[in-house]
């Protein structure tokens, strides 16, 4: 983002949570860099993460997940508890299935493996700012693949899902539109994915997405994504 698009758009408050020092420190230098980006903390373990999150409220804490004292899916789980409005990013080199899910489970609305390109990283860390949750292709598979072969199971509930699902048997019919919203939206797809999938204007996706989610009383996309699989959508 050039400095002109920046202008008069409020930084990404963002606070780092990693233990390793060089690479904590190396990402600050390269969000410090974006003139819509501005690091406000650093957190050497889940402890100070949670301290930190609270103390100084960021719009988004890019986790790691292995950390002394608490690890980054307890600290993703108690962030977004306390500061629903945070959202979490999951940077890490684990990619195992059950981290990936316990992740997003906990509330994770963006998992990016530390491979990643520095362009994918700041394109997903301003995507969940907008309100969007980003997984990639191989990581979105892991989390539907768990969501399918969880799907219908009395015996577990998503923490994500568990109030909506509660809720879910007052909620209201979708229209056919809206269905193929979600659905695209189980799929792990943006708005901006879905406005092109279905020729539809981006800011007509996102009031489609609000709409579902009131109807659905779901809070995130993630919880969508639970409900879609449980609905057999």
């Amino acid at each position: 983002m050039t400095k002109e698009e920046a202008a008069g758009t409020p930084r990404v408050r963002i606070l780092i949570a990693e233990d390793q020092a060089l690479v904590r420190r190396g990402t600050t230098v390269l969000l410090s860099m974006e003139p819509d980006m501005e690091v406000v903390g650093q957190a050497c373990d889940g402890v100070e993460a949670v301290a930190m999150a609270e103390q100084l409220r960021p719009d988004v804490v890019l986790m790691d997940l292995h950390m002394p004292r608490l690890g980054g899916v307890a600290a993703t789980r108690e962030i977004t508890r306390m500061l629903p409005g945070t959202q979490i990013l999951v940077l890490t080199t684990l990619n195992d299935d059950e981290t990936v899910f316990e992740a997003v489970r906990a509330g994770a609305q963006g998992y990016l493996l530390k491979d990643v390109t520095e362009q994918e990283l700041l394109d997903t860390i301003r995507a969940l700012r907008r309100g969007e949750s980003r997984l990639t292709p191989q990581i979105a598979r892991k989390v539907m693949d768990q969501f399918r072969r969880l799907a219908g199971s009395s015996e577990y509930v998503p923490d994500a899902a568990h109030a909506e699902q509660k809720r879910a048997v007052g909620a209201e019919t979708l229209n056919e539109k809206e269905e193929k919203i979600l659905r695209l939206i189980a799929e792990g797809m943006s708005n901006r994915q879905i406005a092109n999938a279905l020729f539809l204007a981006e800011g007509t996706v996102k009031n489609y997405v609000s709409r579902i989610m009131e109807k659905l009383h779901a809070n995130t996309r993630t919880a969508l994504a639970v409900i879609s699989a449980k609905r057999g959508t």
